[in-house]
């Protein structure tokens, strides 16, 4: 099953704190001003994780998630929409809020997904 922008908007725009803000003529999700995702075009999301993460979603989505660099740095993974399904999308997009989010805001959501307090 592949995702549209359209879900892939809604996954970021449901996490806490998220805004979508003009980046250099493309739309950017952040939290709290901080970037974790751009949209280059409408098959396509960059997704700001750690290089780990770059490197587990290419491992485990290769057809779908190729790794971009910025010069000699590993910057994101590019997500093709129409090659990955909803939820491993979802995930990515979780896991770049919560390497961007403030750590306060980051627990709280954190605890809302397991049913903990903060």
């Amino acid at each position: 099953m592949s995702t549209t922008l359209e879900d892939a908007r809604a996954f970021a725009l449901a996490l806490p704190e998220t805004t979508e803000v003009d980046h250099h003529g493309i739309p950017s999700f952040r939290v709290q001003g901080r970037i974790f995702a751009t949209v280059p075009d409408a098959e396509h999301l960059r997704i700001m994780v750690d290089e780990d993460g770059i490197h587990a979603a290419v491992a485990e989505h290769a057809a779908a998630c190729p790794e971009l660099y910025w010069g000699k740095r590993l910057a994101c993974v590019v997500v093709e929409l129409a090659a990955i399904a909803p939820e491993p999308l979802r995930e990515l997009l979780i896991e770049a809020w919560f390497q961007k989010a403030p750590t306060a805001l980051a627990r709280a959501f954190a605890g809302q997904r397991t049913g903990t307090a903060p």
